[in-house]
């Protein structure tokens, strides 16, 4: 069970793997106002930054769950190197359907939504962990813009503008599904740039150390095509953030 491995090679080296900083997730977790206890559970956790530094900064007991066994394991070293490893639990399994024995106060799927199928489905999953009264995340895309045309939208790696909303319609939906939007913290575009560019030295490097693997070809094409890409539509046109819910 794993991601795809283009995956494994161009984020081998983040720590986040969304547009967000360590401040940015140092403002959420300030902003949800956690408390020593709080049981926290992440649904495509990653390589556990989250869970991390919110169990060394607010004293959140959590369980991450992730598909990749490289960043499950990065998620275990990090919580050894934080001195965590006694309050947070990362899990190698397919999160799609995951369902705690315990439940939380803190629900999260950041950036990984596919795991329900979709927002929808995802907030529906997350909700049969959740405690009453609890805290919902999801971290989402949006158009910071519209695009003008589906060419455009295509090269923001979106398969239509349908795909996204823009944000003011992204927050309204979550009140149609019956939530209050009670946080947010929203990427800029330095967030961005530090999600993608960081991925084009680790591909190079990462070309330089493996010449002749299979996925070489596939690594160089991105390197050459992945700069002018992003700058010239995902920076532009698009948004993320990571948005907090309760049940009304």
């Amino acid at each position: 069970m794993d991601i795809p491995r283009i995956f494994n090679i161009t984020e081998s080296a983040h720590r986040i793997h969304n547009p967000f900083t360590p401040e940015k997730l140092a403002t959420l977790g300030a902003a949800l106002r956690l408390e020593t206890g709080t049981r926290v559970l992440d649904l495509g956790s990653g390589s556990g930054e989250m869970l991390c530094t919110w169990a060394r900064d607010h004293g959140v007991i959590g369980t991450g769950i992730d598909m990749s066994p490289l960043f499950t394991e990065q998620a275990k070293l990090r919580a050894e190197e934080l001195g965590v490893a006694d309050r947070v639990t990362f899990i190698h399994d397919d999160a799609a359907g995951y369902v705690s024995d315990e439940m939380v106060e803190v629900a999260a799927c950041v950036g990984a939504t596919w795991i329900g199928g979709g927002v929808v489905g995802t907030i529906e999953l997350l909700a049969r962990s959740l405690r009453t009264g609890g805290i919902i995340l999801i971290g989402e895309p949006y158009w910071r813009q519209l695009p003008p045309t589906e060419e455009v939208a295509k090269g923001c790696l979106a398969g239509a503008i349908s795909d996204y909303l823009m944000l003011p319609e992204l927050l309204a939906s979550f009140g149609h599904l019956g939530y209050d939007v009670v946080e947010m913290v929203l990427a800029d575009q330095n967030d961005w740039d530090r999600y993608e560019a960081a991925k084009w030295l680790t591909m190079r490097r990462w070309l330089e150390a493996n010449p002749d693997d299979e996925l070489a070809e596939d690594v160089r094409a991105k390197l050459t095509s992945e700069p002018e890409r992003y700058a010239a539509y995902t920076r532009e046109y698009l948004g993320w953030g990571v948005f907090a819910l309760m049940r009304r």
